[in-house]
């Protein structure tokens, strides 16, 4: 079973508030209605899709002051947030139900909760039931309930790694604007043991993100036990057969 994330900045103008990258998203769509449709390629077990913010989230999360730590108690900034995202959700969702991808949301805000500590609590019932089912969710970074702070940001990445720890993924693939972790020299790092190796080439977004970057995604990667890979979208089919694609970090 397979966790993949659309990174934001791959299917949304991320500098432009609430724009879509439609023909990226036509892509990533078109990859993976190719790999679901063979019956027995790496998709057998069963997918599931999160993807990030991009320039919907994530500007309305900048313009409330939103992260995943900085909270809010205003019902309009949840519901510009949250609204933001349910209208990027319905844009990918769409264009994978075209492609007769089986796609169906699940909306973290209505599913989880952070504690007083601010650790993600995110009941996964209904997605292993979906994909028992044969439907392939589609979560996304979104506002979540934070015990003592309002509301906080939760993450595409957080959500990731959650869900390959709960689900038992095999494969967790996270497509970004880059061919993978690029060193000093900007080219691909093929391998990753261990954040220390990385740790001086990684920076923050150049784009408004409120969730941290690459370092975050590398650090998080880091702790699962399923294969992980970073990789841009031009791999995105490599990697949905199977194959390497940009940076592997395990």
């Amino acid at each position: 079973m397979i966790v993949l994330k659309l990174g934001g900045s791959v299917i949304t103008d991320k500098d432009r508030a609430e724009t879509l990258d439609g023909e990226a998203l036509d892509r990533a769509a078109d990859a993976v209605a190719e790999a679901l449709a063979d019956p027995e390629g790496s998709l057998a077990e069963g997918l599931v899709v999160v993807h990030g913010g991009g320039s919907f989230g994530h500007h309305n999360a900048s313009e409330h002051g939103v992260s995943t730590t900085a909270g809010t108690r205003d019902p309009t900034a949840v519901q510009e947030i949250h609204g933001a995202m349910t209208t990027l959700n319905a844009f990918v969702r769409s264009r994978l139900l075209e492609r007769d991808v089986p796609a169906v949301p699940v909306h973290p805000f209505s599913a989880g909760h952070r504690d007083a500590d601010g650790e993600l609590h995110l009941p996964t019932g209904q997605i292993a039931t979906l994909l028992e089912e044969g439907f392939v969710p589609v979560l996304h970074g979104d506002v979540i309930a934070h015990a003592g702070t309002g509301a906080t940001i939760v993450s595409g990445d957080e959500l990731v790694a959650e869900l390959a720890r709960t689900l038992g993924a095999d494969r967790v693939g996270l497509c970004s604007t880059v061919p993978g972790v690029l060193d000093a020299d900007d080219r691909v790092v093929e391998r990753i043991d261990s954040y220390e190796t990385v740790a001086d080439v990684l920076g923050e977004s150049e784009s408004t993100d409120v969730t941290g970057g690459m370092a975050a995604k590398v650090r998080a990667l880091l702790e699962l036990e399923a294969n992980a890979s970073i990789f841009g979208l031009a791999a995105l089919e490599d990697f949905l057969a199977g194959e390497t694609a940009g940076t592997t970090i395990e």
